[in-house]
């Protein structure tokens, strides 16, 4: 059995979950559950960052304390995560008393294996609340960080501990350029390449201007207890989780899970600290793009937002999480419109599979009593065949849209094949061996779907699983059963619809 053990960046605790942390969390959801359906150990954490100057000041402006605030925010995103169907197995919050000893104990690492890679320097220059980071002048357009333009940039002066980056720089250009698939896609790894070909400048490892955060284990020479810089902070959550004792994680992960916006946080600073520690590097880092509404980046400051909630009642938690990994590329950037939620709902969801669900159940309902005749193979199996191993060579390489177009191949061939067979002649032309090797077929093909679907959409995955007779989950079943469905005998049942046509869309 494999060991994988996947991560997702830890979300900041400063607002409400959005369209940008669902796509994210979903997609690694979608392939943590994949992997235990090819049998691996998998371990799939999430969670929390709590600290920083961002969090301290938007408690300030509530009147509440950080703790208060985080607290809330962090039952706020269970909830969501809850309601979108998340398997992961570890909530990691940055506030945890372990969290925040591991935090010391990986800088005294640093600090014992290699002492020169820490030191005190006075610093000058613009920093980004928003980002949590100090900008560079190619970082900033019309005096305002990039990502960040409503924000304004703050000027800082203050003599800090500093983390030598830049002596790691030339190990970063051999390990990516010598490992194709630590830094993916491959736009996010030529992205990183040019960075470090431009040179590393060292990183400021403490703050003294607030006391949100982990104290930082060491004074500096004039004996001021400082902060720990709170990337220095965040980082570290996905090697603390694995010294929780309830935690099945082994360090290193297989697959950091981040957004694009923060590649150089994941692919630089963050093997660094590892190298510096004497820790093993993660496997892979891969960068999703983001998602915009009607062409535009979300932003609470900008007020360009997109109420979760209300896109997830519109059609349901699967429904929502199938537009989110069949319409937004992985590798890319995508859009959310309503109307392309619709559209997208009605011809794969309402017409597509719910349609081949109810007509092949109602069928077997009808000719059969809902049980599932014994017959040989059609084109049906091998067409599902050819599907299922694109969808497995999609899901390795982490192309998860690519995984959900061949899981639908099943279903549009699945459709044509009732259309050409056209068991309700056959049955009225009494051609029952026929009939049965067309319903058997079907009754493969929606075994099939379900266990396929089950990454995607884990509810209704679970609803056809069971309308198909079947014992135990779709989530549960051994991959090897897909090449030969154990469905003769099952009784079935027609569903109540798994997929009801939409009504007319809101006008947001």
């Amino acid at each position: 059995m494999a060991r994988f053990y996947i991560t997702t960046a830890i979300d900041y605790a400063n607002g409400d979950p959005h369209l940008g942390h669902a796509y994210e969390k979903v997609g690694a959801d979608a392939i943590a559950r994949y992997h235990r359906l090819r049998g691996d150990d998998v371990w799939f954490l999430i969670g929390m960052d709590e600290h920083g100057q961002k969090v301290a000041q938007a408690a300030a402006a509530e009147n509440v304390t950080p703790q208060d605030l985080v607290d809330r925010v962090a039952l706020r995103f269970e909830a969501m995560w809850r309601r979108l169907g998340l398997s992961h197995d570890q909530f990691i919050r940055t506030t945890a008393e372990a969290h925040k000893a591991g935090v010391v104990e990986l800088i005294e690492r640093i600090f014992e294996r290699n002492p020169d890679d820490f030191y005190e320097q006075s610093y000058r220059g613009r920093y980004c609340v928003g980002c949590e980071a100090f900008k560079q002048d190619n970082e900033i357009t019309d005096d305002r960080c990039s990502l960040h333009p409503t924000r304004t940039l703050e000027w800082v002066e203050e003599r800090n501990w500093f983390f030598r980056l830049s002596r790691y720089r030339d190990f970063l250009l051999e390990l990516i350029e010598g490992n194709r698939g630590f830094v993916q896609p491959e736009s996010r790894r030529n992205e990183i390449l040019a960075l470090l070909r431009q040179g590393l400048d060292d990183i400021s490892a403490s703050r003294s201007r607030f006391t949100w955060g982990v104290p930082f284990p060491r004074p500096t020479s004039q004996g001021e207890q400082q902060t720990t810089y709170v990337w220095f902070d965040a980082l570290p959550n996905y090697w603390t989780a694995t010294r929780d004792p309830a935690s099945r994680a082994e360090w290193p992960a297989q697959l950091h899970v981040i957004g694009k916006d923060i590649t150089r946080f994941h692919c630089v600073i963050w093997p660094a600290m590892l190298r510096a520690a004497g820790l093993p590097l993660p496997e892979q880092v891969w960068a999703h793009g983001f998602v915009y509404f009607r062409g535009e980046r979300f932003s609470k400051s900008a007020g360009t937002k997109l109420d979760l909630g209300e896109a997830i009642d519109r059609f349901g938690p699967d429904a929502f999480r199938y537009f989110l990994l069949r319409e937004i590329p992985w590798d890319s950037d995508g859009n959310f419109t309503w109307e392309r939620f619709v559209d997208l709902y009605t011809a794969d969801l309402a017409d597509g599979l719910g349609n081949l669900a109810s007509r092949s159940l109602a069928m077997l309902a009808k000719y059969r009593e809902g049980k599932v005749p014994s017959a040989g193979e059609t084109s049906l199996d091998q067409a599902g065949a050819e599907a299922i191993e694109a969808y497995a060579q999609a899901m390795d390489c982490n192309d998860l849209r690519g995984a959900a177009e061949s899981a639908w191949r099943i279903v549009t061939a699945a459709n044509q094949y009732i259309v050409q067979t056209a068991p309700w002649v056959l049955a009225k032309g009494g051609k029952d061996d026929e009939l049965d090797a067309a319903l058997a077929s079907l009754a493969r093909c929606l075994y099939r779907l379900a266990v396929l679907v089950s990454p995607l959409m884990p509810g209704k995955a679970e609803e056809l699983w069971a309308v198909l007779g079947q014992d135990g989950a779709a989530a549960a079943a051994r991959w090897e059963s897909l090449k030969a469905p154990p469905v003769v005998g099952a009784v079935t049942r027609k569903p109540d619809g798994l997929f009801p046509r939409p009504e007319p869309s809101p006008s947001t």
